[in-house]
């Protein structure tokens, strides 16, 4: 079971508003907790991205008030990355970083060996890319059962754990 996570502060690249239940639910899946990919996370943080952003907001909404939330190392590692190198307008890098840390709140999957060999072998089997595997073997050892990411297609199963894009 997650532990409780708690909302960004204000301020952060959203519209301070983590914490504001009046938003309208994002698509949801049948079960908790759900692993959320990087792709979702930088859309909730760049005004930029229109639509996206404020459907991706939304959902981070949800999973901050329902404690819901799952991530990775390797999704912080991206977030970080993105953030501070490839958004129209990148962040600092001590922005960026409280941003991470408030991420890690939630319950993080770590790094392991025991997981780069499962991603290894999921790679092959399901012809993804070895990134994608990572995200999605991550989200299998945390027990979710849904994964919310664009860069997969939509209603691609892996087990019990199914892949939903939020944005379609």
């Amino acid at each position: 079971m997650p532990r409780l996570a708690r909302p960004p502060s204000a301020g952060l690249a959203v519209d301070s508003c983590w914490m504001l239940g009046n938003y309208p639910s994002a698509r949801n899946c049948t079960a908790v907790p759900v692993f959320v990919d990087t792709n979702v996370l930088v859309y909730a943080e760049d005004k930029a991205a229109g639509r996206k952003h404020l459907l991706a907001r939304d959902l981070m909404v949800k999973l901050w008030n329902d404690a819901d939330g799952v991530l990775s190392v390797q999704v912080l590692q991206e977030l970080y990355v993105t953030l501070t190198r490839k958004v129209g307008k990148p962040l600092s890098a001590d922005k960026a970083l409280t941003i991470v840390k408030e991420y890690l709140s939630w319950v993080v999957v770590d790094n392991t060996p025991r997981l780069l060999v499962a991603a290894a072998g999921l790679q092959q089997r399901a012809q993804i890319s070895f990134w994608d595997a990572l995200v999605v073997q991550a989200a299998i050892e945390a027990g979710c059962d849904c994964l919310y990411s664009e860069d997969l297609n939509a209603g691609q199963k892996f087990g019990s754990l199914v892949v939903v894009n939020p944005f379609a």
